[in-house]
């Protein structure tokens, strides 16, 4: 005799359905919170004032990074030149300020527009060159890095105006939070709601999920697959600018790894390498996590060759639950 409408054998199917996404949502945020106990079991400094400050100033740079990489992965994608478009952008501001006697906010600009620049390239040669992001990327991540050692024969920029550097040590908000925090925050609500609240935001999922039916269904896939790439790009550019802003000099060498850590705090973060899935509050999460647990291998002093074992095998164990929680779905970064 079948079941009445809104009898359990009914509910239970959908309460399955919904099981995977509230582990989803709800993972990121428990393991945030068992590493943050064990780094204060093992050391009393993780919890003081001081050092919890500098965890969330750290984590505006890599957070910005893993915004724009958000973009790119939910929409199918992966984009390994951030950490070098960190370096050009963050090398093209001080030099504007520095040489050219630019104003810091124009300066800011130019690094920025750099970015945005780097990231219609990536998204041309993707769509209209018809290759795989992969390797797109990985080409230009080393032409961003040689362009960002070029105009000083790869040595630093020094001399920036101070402030230029009140970027990463100022407070906003009455004193209460370092400006990296507030921009990062703003920016976030911004992406979020490109992501969720718009149309290019629906696109971006439905791309990822399944890139022919959405073109088949009337969506202009190459355009917007390389707007995804100009924003990644653009947000990749403000993370240089603010980097340059905390490391005083404008450096060749900076951002090197970050687009790891940037892939990894958007995969802790619940974004799936295969597509179509991804969050911005995941993302901060992530990114949080990341900034947690780099302060707390230095707090445990750590060497660098364990605190990079570390990290490596935290992105292996993010990378094998997505691939666990969708194992119907077959990976392939476009």
């Amino acid at each position: 005799m079948p079941s009445p409408p809104g009898s359990t054998s009914v509910s239970r199917p959908r309460l399955r359905h919904r099981v995977p996404a509230i582990l989803n949502a709800v993972a990121p945020a428990a393991a945030l919170v068992a590493l943050s106990a064990i780094f204060a079991t093992q050391t009393p400094r993780f919890l003081e004032t001081g050092n919890l400050t500098t965890v969330i100033t750290r984590l505006g740079v890599v957070a910005i990074l893993a915004m724009g990489e958000t973009f790119v992965i939910i929409a199918g994608g992966i984009d390994l030149s951030v950490g070098s478009v960190v370096a050009l952008s963050g090398v093209l501001a001080a030099l504007m300020m520095v040489q050219y006697g630019m104003g810091m906010l124009p300066a800011a600009l130019v690094g920025v527009a750099a970015g945005a620049l780097c990231g219609l390239l990536n998204g041309v040669l993707v769509t209209w060159g018809r290759l795989p992001s992969f390797i797109v990327t990985l080409g230009t991540m080393r032409i961003c890095r040689g362009l960002a050692k070029m105009p000083t024969d790869a040595t630093d920029i020094s001399g920036l105006p101070p402030a230029f550097l009140q970027l990463d040590s100022g407070r906003l908000l009455g004193g209460l939070i370092p400006t990296p925090v507030v921009i990062m925050l703003v920016l976030a609500v911004l992406a979020h709601f490109l992501l969720r609240q718009t149309r290019a935001g629906r696109y971006c999922y439905a791309m990822g999920s399944n890139m022919e039916a959405a073109r088949l269904s009337g969506v202009n896939t190459r355009a917007y697959t390389t707007l995804v790439f100009v924003a990644c790009g653009l947000l990749a550019g403000v993370a240089g600018v603010l980097l340059t802003a905390r490391l005083g000099v404008g450096q060749p060498t900076a951002g090197e790894g970050y687009e790891l850590d940037a892939i990894a705090a958007a995969v802790i973060g619940g974004a799936s390498l295969m597509g179509g899935v991804g969050t911005m509050p995941g993302t901060l999460i992530g990114a949080l996590m990341m900034a947690v647990l780099r302060n707390g291998c230095n707090l445990l002093k750590f060497s660098p060759q364990w605190q990079d074992v570390t990290i490596g095998l935290v992105i292996v164990l993010a990378v094998l639950w997505d691939k666990l929680r969708q194992p119907g779905r077959a990976a392939g970064l476009n």
